[in-house]
Order: structure tokens, then C-alpha cells, then sequence
């Protein structure tokens, strides 16, 4: 084959993204068709589903994240189990788009975070963080033969970077303005911002975690009802209750919250601790849980709110504010927010034709097909990273070509 035709081969591909975030409810998993040069790039969703996890791993994958003693040998078991698991979603993806494996060109996996430690430790006499996903890629490109690509966030780390927040580099794809000034604000398990200045490079794209958003709340949830709850489906239960100003203000002092960009976060600092933290915090204030849950919910708001105004809203105008993420279906959430950013509209993805659930994987579906190309996907003013790096770990599949 030709370099012409390798390259020709390259120019379009179908790429199956698969996502599984600090929920770990579940595996998000995108088939995009996905073509251009790699700075002009035309993107179209064919196919998206959500393969569950039992709520057995769930809770095994929320404790190994959240700091609980695991063997070397359950973990080493774990990553292969939900390599499985991935390569499943995979399968069961492609048989609803009733595509063939055979015709899809690669696959790109976030995998699952059991930890994400962005900042250096003492011993690391190279001073970069540390991050590990797992669900092992080599069990993907096995059972589809199609060649997978993972651990996209290392080599940004590598590079002095957070390894994070990665969704920016679709949002600027598939929203930046020539005109309007916008602000993309996922509501996952951490709420996180990406703003995408009027006619700015995508080198010059502003995004950071800014806080809290599922995570505390599901987690809250889940601990108050001894698991027989894992959510608070449509913001039911923070309907309910008041908003303690008292917690509220003691969880505003995090320091997270106001910390500088460029910055990014997890269940290692708004996971089961702070949970347990919010509930002893309401014993001692006589709170019941549906206060909890609606001051938790007001927290999700209120450093959103705090970092839009202190770093984006000091510095730049701001034409209109695309909410994505679970966070999107809590309309308590959703009203506070756009009651929080007024007058500053807050749209939803499906206002501009597409599907909020699942952005997130059709982010990885993105980053493989530039790694695929050599191309570099990091924004190096993003995550903190010294210069611009390609991300990834590739592993052929069965019809793998140079």
C-alpha cells in the first residue's frame, strides 16, 4: 500500500468512544463517524448507548477509587474484568448501529479512573502528577480485532501537565463561535468549564474543573439510604429540603474552589470523605437529608457560579452558557444554575443538535482518531502540559495496518 492510500485510508474512519466516569455507573460508548485534517474536523454521532455496571462493581470501583485496601490481585483482576466489559459495549454498540466490526476503523477508551493525583508527590523528583485508569485495551482490540487506543491522559502528566480536563478539545470542535462568546459546563461527576472565546484558536480555549457536581451528590444519596437509593432522580429529594447557609458557606471555603486555573479534580477530594463530612456537618446543624441534598445541590451551583465570575467573567464577556452531563436531566440543578448565571442564557447540547450523554465519549473517540493520525490533542494552556504531545497507548487489531 502507498503512503497516498495508508493516508487516504486515514482521511475518514468510524471511531467508537467509550467513556466510564467517577460515577462508575456505567460505560458511555459513541460511534462517530469522524473525518478532516485535524484542525478542521466534521464530526456526526451514528450510535450511542449506556451499557450499566452491577451495582456490585459500582460499588467495588467507588471504594478502590475512594482509597479502600485492594489486593495486587483484585486489581489486577479488575482491570481485566472491565476490559471485558468494555469490549462488550463495543460489540453490543455496533450490533444496534447493525454495523459490522469489521467496519469500524478504531476504538478510543478513557477506561476507568480509580485514581487521578494531579499534582506531584515529595518522592517524584520529576514533579509531575500521577493518574491510572484501567479496563485493559489489549482485552478490546482482542475480542473486536479492532485497534484500540487508551490512557490518554499520561502523557499530558508527562509533559508537566494535569492530564485534564480533555473534553475541551471537542467542545471547541463542535461549538467555538465566530461571534459569540460561550461558555460549555459539564455537570459529571465534577462540574468542569470550558470557555470558548468569540473567534479564538483553540490554543487560546480556557476550560478547568471547578468543583463538585454528581459525585457529591449521588454519594450523598447512596450513604443516606443505606444504597437502596444511587441518585436523586429529578432533584426530588433537594426540592424538598432548605438550603443551609451555614454548610454552605463552610464547603464554599474548600480551597479548590477558589484555587487558580488550570486545575482538575475527583473522587480523591469530593468523594466518600466529603460525603462523610456534609453528614456530620448536618447532625450537628439538626439538618434532615433533604436539606442535605439541597444545600449539596446549591454547592454544585454556587462554585460553578464562583469560578465563572472569577475567572472567566473578570476577564472576558460571555455571550451563552451549553450545559452537558447527567447533571443536565436534575431540573432542581438546572434552575439554580440559570438562576445563578442570569442573564446569561444557559443553553443545553440538544439546543445545537447534540446528545449531552454522550459528549464525553464521543471526546475519546475524537482523541484516538488524531492519535491515530499523529496528531497531537492535548491543549497544553488547558491542562498545564509544557508543549503539545500525542496522546495514547495504541494496541493493533487484527486488521492494524502501518
Amino acid at each position: 500500500m502507498t503512503l497516498q492510500a495508508v493516508l487516504g485510508s486515514l482521511a475518514k474512519m468510524k471511531v467508537i468512544g467509550l467513556m466510564s466516569g467517577t460515577s462508575a455507573d456505567g460505560i458511555d460508548a459513541a460511534l462517530v463517524d469522524v473525518r478532516g485534517d485535524g484542525k478542521r474536523l466534521r464530526l456526526k454521532l451514528l450510535a450511542f448507548n449506556i451499557t450499566p455496571y452491577p451495582k456490585s462493581l459500582q460499588k467495588t470501583l467507588i471504594d478502590l477509587a475512594s482509597g479502600s485496601v485492594f489486593s495486587i490481585a483484585q486489581f489486577c483482576r479488575l482491570n481485566f474484568e472491565l476490559g471485558e466489559r468494555f469490549s462488550e459495549a463495543v460489540i453490543a454498540l455496533a450490533n444496534q448501529a447493525k454495523i459490522p466490526l469489521s467496519e469500524v476503523d478504531l476504538i478510543g477508551s478513557h477506561g476507568q479512573t480509580v485514581q487521578h493525583l494531579p499534582k506531584p508527590s515529595g518522592r517524584n523528583k520529576n514533579r509531575t502528577g500521577s493518574t491510572l485508569q484501567i479496563g485493559e485495551p489489549s482485552v478490546i482490540a482482542e475480542r473486536t480485532g479492532v485497534t484500540t487506543i487508551a490512557d490518554f491522559r499520561p502523557r499530558d502528566m508527562a509533559a508537566g501537565g494535569e492530564g485534564a480536563p480533555l473534553t475541551p478539545y471537542l467542545h471547541y470542535h463542535l461549538l467555538h463561535h465566530r461571534k459569540k462568546s460561550r461558555a460549555v459546563i459539564n455537570l459529571g461527576g465534577i462540574s468542569n468549564i470550558t470557555y470558548l472565546k468569540a473567534g479564538a484558536s483553540l490554543e487560546e480555549t480556557v476550560a478547568f474543573d471547578m468543583g463538585p457536581a454528581n459525585m457529591l451528590l449521588d454519594g450523598l444519596v447512596s450513604t443516606l439510604n443505606q444504597g437502596k437509593k444511587s441518585f436523586d432522580r429529578n432533584g426530588a429529594m433537594a426540592k424538598k429540603g432548605r438550603v443551609s447557609e451555614i454548610l454552605l458557606a463552610e464547603l464554599m471555603r474548600h480551597p479548590f474552589i477558589k484555587k487558580n486555573p488550570p486545575k482538575s479534580t475527583g473522587r480523591e477530594v469530593f468523594g466518600g470523605k466529603m460525603v462523610e463530612k456534609i453528614i456530620e456537618s448536618g447532625r450537628a446543624l439538626k439538618l434532615t437529608q433533604h436539606d442535605l441534598l439541597a444545600t449539596a445541590t446549591a454547592y454544585t451551583v454556587s462554585s460553578a457560579a464562583k469560578n465563572i465570575q472569577a475567572f472567566i467573567l473578570k476577564k472576558s464577556d460571555l455571550h451563552e452558557v451549553i450545559a452537558g452531563g447527567g447533571g443536565v436531566k436534575n431540573p432542581v440543578l438546572m434552575q439554580a444554575l440559570t438562576q445563578a448565571l442570569y442573564p446569561v442564557p444557559v443553553l443545553t447540547f440538544e439546543n445545537f443538535g447534540h446528545d449531552s450523554r454522550a459528549i464525553e465519549a464521543m471526546t475519546f473517540a475524537v482523541l484516538a482518531y488524531q492519535s491515530r493520525h499523529k496528531r497531537p490533542a492535548n491543549i497544553p494552556a488547558v491542562t498545564g502540559a509544557a508543549h503539545p504531545v500525542i496522546l495514547g497507548k495504541m494496541i493493533p487489531g487484527r486488521k492494524f495496518s502501518a
